[in-house]
């Protein structure tokens, strides 16, 4: 087996920034990225895919495959939180079972973007209505997760704000943001788009590059926290996203024999939402420890996903 893949991405400039990220809260450097800076950042990542996607799309057919590959991501959206809670309900409580049920189901849209540029690097092109089906998983893991929690839990304080953090799942600044870029990018004329093509396309790796450099920095600082909850946390962050990963790069070919958009949901069912998610049981489940599921997601899973996980999803879809 070539693992020139993994090679290849280990030397990726973006993800030595992620690393370098690492390194400074280890030497204690005073870098930082201010706050203000990183959600805009953020915000024009989302921006530019779901344009570009948009602009994708609009060159597609809405047919049987894009619907059923809809409907298939939504399914690993469901099944994923499902699973994942009946293994941690055996070493964790429903609260903190049900919050990291609900983040490894739904997907993160940073993880989404960094496999973007991972695939563009392999000379592989992203298909529009792939943006809008990783809109479509945020939300089912987290109404999955808030059902699960119900059920094993009795407390009326979880139900009450059940209502207000669906919600917010659903109007989530991340989801809402990437489907209307992806509307105006498919409403948009090849000309129209021209004249922000310089925004949108040529400084976007650079952009993706002083973001992950933030995103080091923020994995860095809570990685502590994680280890001082034991290995059972750090284990499932990283083999329940690498099975995940693996098992729907497969289960991929029955509503796609598309490498790019077989790949992609293999880094969704792997990746873990560190965005909507907390803001999400912040609400719904404040007993819920974000002390747990965020840096399991944010400082594990993520650069487990950008440096490992990647290549190897990437090798099982060319290769089966």
């Amino acid at each position: 087996m070539n693992f020139d893949f993994l090679i290849d991405n280990l030397t990726n400039p973006a993800l030595l920034f992620f690393i370098l990220g690492i390194i400074a809260v280890c030497v204690r450097s005073d870098l930082e990225i201010p706050s203000n800076s990183s959600k805009f950042i953020s915000l024009y990542l989302l921006f530019s895919i779901g344009f570009k996607g948009g602009q994708e799309l609009s060159h597609e057919t809405i047919n049987a495959e894009i619907i059923w590959s809809m409907l298939f991501g939504i399914c690993v959206a469901l099944v994923i939180p499902v699973v994942a809670f009946f293994i941690l309900k055996r070493k964790l409580n429903t609260h903190d079972s049900g919050a990291i049920a609900a983040a490894y189901g739904s997907v993160s849209a940073v993880t989404f973007v960094t496999s973007v540029s991972y695939l563009e690097s392999q000379g592989h092109i992203l298909h529009g209505h792939m943006v809008a089906i990783m809109a479509l998983m945020e939300s089912p893991a987290i109404i999955a997760g808030l059902v699960l929690i119900s059920i094993f839990t009795k407390e009326e304080s979880t139900t009450i704000r059940k209502r207000t953090a669906l919600r917010h799942s659903l109007t989530n600044g991340s989801v809402l943001l990437i489907l209307g870029s992806l509307l105006i990018g498919y409403l948009a004329s090849a000309e129209q788009a021209e004249g922000i093509k310089p925004f949108t396309n040529d400084i976007f790796k650079g952009f993706l590059a002083v973001f992950l450099l933030d995103m080091g920095i923020v994995s860095g600082k809570k990685l502590n926290s994680l280890l001082a909850k034991g290995w059972f946390p750090f284990a499932f962050a990283i083999i329940i996203p690498l099975i995940n990963g693996c098992l729907f790069a497969i289960l991929s070919s029955m509503v796609t024999s598309e490498i790019s958009s077989r790949f992609i949901f293999a880094i969704l069912a792997a990746s873990a939402s560190y965005i909507a998610v907390p803001a999400a049981m912040k609400i719904a489940v404040p007993k819920a420890n974000p002390g747990l599921f965020l840096p399991m997601a944010l400082a594990v899973t993520f650069p487990f996903n950008i440096t490992i996980g990647m290549p190897i999803y990437f090798l099982i879809v060319q290769n089966s």
